[in-house]
């Protein structure tokens, strides 16, 4: 009974230490948790970094491309402002215009209704392709135009006749054009007295007596606020017909210059005093230099003109500027006398 009792105990004990045994001979690898897959897929979790997912790289030929484009357009505007600008400073806006006339015309084509559609299309692509220099060479003519007449306002004379026409009857006058400053007066200033404004010596007889024979006009660089009321005590006789300041000159080169052929006067009858004649009047070959006054005493410059400007009003010669080349590098005033006595 009892050995019964321990066989069958034996055979208990190993049916229940089998599952034991071949769990320690095959090991299958643990299952992962689905809860750490989860919370790994849907957790809040930061992006991957970017060592991990690189960017997508830019490939070699957008960035050939994209930099021919660039330059391109560098290129382009460099040598439209290149051509604009010698096109400025080579020809006239009106040559500009002349020349371009054809590439302007080129965008407006006439195509005929018999054309074949090759043809048509052949124009149209080329009308389109010219349109754009065509826009662009009508902008440059507006710009350039509408700067010249800004510019022209401030460099070229009011008009282009400064004096009114002469009445029929004295088409046979002289015009005596004459300076303001160091010519008929000085203007001085000192720490004293401030500015003060001296009368050359023999200017009232000058005035007085030429009026007699030439049509008298002041032509000064000054602005009008200083010629106006300086004329009215210069000349309280009325002898000075027109009165004509800075806004009648020319400017050119820093600089403003009396522009004669701009008076409405015919040119051959016309002459211009001042002491700084040569260097102040675009028309040398009229000019009548003078002694510059600065405020000496004893100067009698103007009534040492006065017989000569006579004898030419009197004689009327056809053409004073061949007259007054003949006194070219003397003093008029002088070699007049010296000539008249040889004369005699």
């Amino acid at each position: 009974m009892s050995a019964l009792v321990r066989s069958r105990l034996l055979s208990i004990v190993r049916m229940s230490n089998r599952p034991y045994c071949s769990s320690a001979v095959v090991n299958p690898p643990p299952k992962e948790p689905i809860a750490t897959a989860a919370s790994s897929i849907i957790g809040n979790q930061p992006p991957p970094s970017s060592s991990t997912v690189p960017p997508p790289a830019t490939s070699g030929a957008e960035k050939k491309s994209w930099s021919f484009l660039k330059y391109s357009l560098i290129a382009a505007l460099t040598g439209g402002v290149a051509t604009a600008g010698y096109a400025t400073y080579a020809y006239t806006v009106d040559a500009v215009d002349e020349k371009t006339k054809a590439l302007r015309s080129s965008t407006k084509l006439t195509i005929a209704d018999d054309a074949s559609t090759y043809d048509k299309f052949q124009a149209y692509l080329y009308s389109a392709t010219m349109t754009v220099p065509a826009k662009l060479v009508e902008l440059y003519l507006d710009l350039r135009r509408s700067t010249e007449e800004q510019v022209r306002g401030f460099t070229e004379p009011a008009s282009d006749q400064l004096l009114p026409d002469l009445h029929p009857m004295e088409q046979h006058v002289f015009t005596l054009v004459l300076d303001l400053n160091e010519t008929l007066l000085y203007s001085d200033w000192k720490r004293e007295r401030g500015w003060r404004t001296f009368k050359r010596p023999g200017v009232d007889d000058f005035l007085e007596r030429l009026a007699q024979y030439y049509e008298i006009v002041v032509y000064s660089d000054q602005l009008n606020m200083y010629v106006d009321p300086t004329v009215e005590r210069l000349d309280p006789k009325h002898c000075i017909r027109f009165r004509l300041n800075r806004a009648h000159t020319r400017y050119l080169k820093g600089k403003h210059y009396r522009d004669l052929s701009k008076l409405n006067r015919d040119s051959a009858k016309i002459l211009f005093v001042s002491g700084n004649a040569l260097e102040s009047s675009l028309q040398p070959e009229n000019s009548v230099p003078i002694k510059p006054w600065k405020g000496e005493a004893e100067d009698t410059a103007l009534l040492d003109l006065i017989p000569f400007l006579e004898y030419v009003a009197v004689h009327r010669p056809a053409d004073i500027r061949p007259v007054l080349a003949s006194y070219q590098g003397r003093d008029i005033a002088k070699e007049f006398i010296e000539r008249s006595k040889e004369y005699q």
